[in-house]
């Protein structure tokens, strides 16, 4: 009854005149107890910025999550994900929620240069608000996930900005695309002719060299917005190479519920929180 009642609720919060789908899970997502530091930004441009959100109950030197979240590399903002900061901040992480470029204001790879910036930064400044710099944890969901396991897999974007790979301690990639052919939608935000070869710079299979920081690839066995041989693919070559590399797939999850697992009120869909806490506090 609890998950007809929710799954109804949610789609009252989606139709509703004006709402959106993350209305519901941060309207069922408590937000007593937590603090955000709001739009800081990390770079000179309208979308480089970022929000910090804590617990009330937040410990000195906490680990810190940098979470970059998905839209097809085209939309998307990060205040529609405060449930995923109030899940990892109730489990005692400082929680950093960048908004990056996104199509058609820019191509590949700024948006993945914007998340190099975001993690200068919070290794940077992250201990002005609690957080441990030398404890900063990858994540993100979708398109999200491509930017994080980038970042942590081809290491140009982070000597960029002057930091190596060991600025990361480990990186978790929810229902990402890591060995993918683009949708015809989104060529040409890779840079693509309509139809034309795939770049392997886009793919983050391409770096997996085996001594990248350890990844966790969750994903859903029935995402068909981002297949489950991206996990596959990924995780054979990073082995491959002798690289740290866990996978869980939840067997009857798709693209949307991994992440939407977040949200208080539907953790009931995957254990997701459990799991990434979990591998964090094992890294």
């Amino acid at each position: 009854m609890r998950d007809r009642l929710t799954l109804i609720f949610l789609l009252i919060a989606t139709l509703g005149g004006g709402c959106t789908r993350f209305d519901a899970f941060n309207v069922l997502s408590p937000g007593c107890g937590h603090s955000r530091v709001g739009n800081i930004p990390y770079g000179r441009l309208e979308r480089q910025k970022l929000d910090i959100w804590t617990s009330d109950s937040v410990q000195p030197n906490a680990k810190v999550i940098v979470f970059f979240y998905g839209g097809e590399w085209q939309a998307g903002k990060k205040w529609d994900y405060r449930f995923v900061a109030h899940a990892l901040a109730s489990r005692g992480f400082v929680v950093v929620l960048p908004d990056y470029r996104v199509y058609p204001e820019v191509t590949f790879p700024a948006f993945v240069d914007d998340g190099a910036l975001a993690v200068r930064w919070v290794r940077d400044h992250i201990a002005e608000h609690g957080g441990d710099p030398k404890h900063v944890y990858l994540m993100g969901h979708s398109a999200g996930a491509h930017i994080a396991a980038l970042l942590t897999l081809d290491p140009h974007y982070l000597q960029a900005v002057g930091l190596d790979r060991s600025a990361i301690r480990a990186t978790i990639g929810l229902s990402g695309p890591y060995d993918f052919t683009p949708f015809p939608e989104d060529e040409l935000l890779f840079n693509m002719r309509p139809g034309g070869p795939i770049d392997p710079r886009i793919q983050p299979v391409t770096y997996a060299d085996g001594s990248a920081p350890p990844m966790l690839l969750i994903h859903g066995a029935k995402d068909t917005t981002c297949a489950p041989s991206n996990v596959t693919s990924l995780a054979d070559k990073i082995r491959q190479h002798g690289g740290q590399v866990d996978t869980i797939i939840y067997p009857t999850r798709g693209h949307g519920g991994v992440v939407m697992a977040f949200a208080w009120s539907f953790r009931w869909l995957a254990p997701t929180l459990d799991d990434v806490t979990r591998y964090i506090e094992s890294h």
